[in-house]
């Protein structure tokens, strides 16, 4: 028995917030990005790493990005690497074209050290 035409199998449909996961997941991996320490009310509750808000029209994506660096990363060949690995990450995950990625760097972070007590 021959398969059906790819066509006629169906559709397939991805959540927005996976696209935005895939995208935070890929900018996050860069080398020079930092994940920063969440808290509420003083107290540690994780920590967080990149954050996005996409505008989806049809198969193309536009990602506003804000993340946070390592000082003294150098920030324009870090966030070009930011653009490559977002644009190319989603674009093999999940078929969808980033049109554009807009990156805010919200912080520069020195490198933490652990405490010697």
């Amino acid at each position: 028995m021959s398969q059906p035409d790819p066509a006629d199998r169906g559709g397939l449909s991805i959540d927005p917030g996976v696209l935005r996961k895939v995208v935070e997941h890929s900018a996050d991996g860069v080398p020079g990005t930092l994940r920063v320490p969440r808290k509420l009310a003083g107290v540690g509750i994780g920590e967080q790493g990149a954050s996005a808000r996409l505008t989806l029209a049809g198969q193309d994506i536009d990602v506003r990005l804000d993340l946070a660096l390592r000082y003294p990363a150098p920030v324009r060949s870090t966030v070009d690497a930011v653009r490559v690995a977002v644009s190319d990450e989603v674009e093999r995950i999940t078929g969808y074209r980033v049109r554009v990625v807009d990156v805010t760097v919200s912080a520069l972070l020195p490198e933490t050290r652990p405490r010697v007590e």
